[in-house]
């Protein structure tokens, strides 16, 4: 390679950089799609129609959300994949698309590990709760008894591959207990199951749970994250009596892949001065979800780690959402 050609190489490479910076500069300038791999109305949909509805505001461009629901997050996670990267097709999504899908499902047409994060959002401990009349009124006897009677007892989940199934296959492996799964077609079924005393327990949102805890239906024994939850202070978290356990509802905004740098510390900044304001956390914090905002590179290691603690979950188990 000649001298020239290498001058005129770096030129090159100066002068895409300074175009993308300057595209940065003037992002946005026309609308912006906010794909949703979901069906309207849950927790996702509604933090993505919290920060699409700011995003708008700070920058008097449209944000749109589009919900693209079906085959487990994969149509909208393609749809992203497939945009070009120019930040005005983004996705905020789960552990489906971006996580697990990767490991669940024998071909997907996308790659999850080329998204290109950009935010954790928010996140949102589950509750482990149980029927009314389930022997068992802490988890140390929950465990105990799953221990007496392997087998007997049994779980709801939305089905195979869910947050709900992959944090109950954590707890059952790290409690070292054997507890029979019963899926269910959504949430809804399986939660009405838990509340008609058909199956014995089962996480879920705690939102979705307040109001049932509240009314002495079911009876809730643990939550999910890392320390206590503050609408349910006298319930310990899995974490203090199995150390180590998180099993979290996340929600993040992620790009296309070679989504520019510049766009998405843009987008970033502007997410974690969104979450900052309070009427964002009250809204948030009314659905039992927690803001958090976080840093590009933050987003990733949260994202690392996720990939090694569910794939690890999946592959143990041999679960599959085919």
């Amino acid at each position: 390679m000649t001298v020239n050609t290498i001058q005129r190489l770096a030129l090159g490479a100066l002068m895409f950089a300074g175009a993308v910076t300057a595209h940065a500069q003037d992002y946005p300038d026309k609308a912006v799609r906010i794909i949703v791999p979901t069906a309207p109305g849950g927790g996702m949909d509604r933090v993505a129609r919290i920060v699409s509805e700011k995003l708008q505001e700070k920058w008097s461009k449209p944000f749109t959300v589009e919900n693209r629901a079906g085959a487990g997050g994969n149509l909208g996670g393609e749809q992203v994949y497939r945009a070009a990267p120019d930040g005005y097709t983004l996705m905020i999504s789960a552990t489906g698309p971006l996580i697990n899908n990767k490991n669940l499902y024998a071909k997907l047409n996308y790659d999850s590990d080329r998204f290109v994060p950009v935010s954790l959002i928010a996140e949102s401990p589950q509750a482990l709760a149980v029927y009314s009349k389930v022997e068992a009124a802490t988890i140390q006897q929950l465990i105990a008894l799953a221990k007496e009677r392997p087998d007997k007892l049994n779980y709801g989940t939305p089905g195979n591959g869910t947050t709900p199934h992959l944090s109950a296959e954590l707890f059952k492996s790290m409690a070292s207990v054997k507890i029979v799964h019963v899926p269910f077609k959504g949430s809804p079924p399986a939660f009405a199951a838990l509340l008609g005393g058909q199956i014995d327990m089962l996480f879920d949102a705690i939102g979705t749970m307040l109001p049932h805890i509240k009314a002495g239906t079911i009876r809730p024994l643990a939550v999910s994250g890392a320390k206590r939850h503050p609408s349910l202070p006298d319930v310990p978290a899995l974490n203090e009596i199995l150390p180590g356990y998180i099993a979290l509802t996340w929600y993040g905004m992620a790009g296309p892949p070679e989504l520019p740098v510049a766009i998405v510390n843009k987008l970033a900044i502007a997410i974690a001065d969104i979450v900052k304001q309070p009427e964002v956390q009250k809204r948030m914090r009314e659905i039992s979800t927690e803001p958090i905002g976080s840093t590009p590179a933050e987003f990733a290691q949260f994202m690392k780690r996720e990939r090694e603690v569910w794939g690890n979950v999946i592959r143990s188990n041999g679960i599959t959402a085919d």
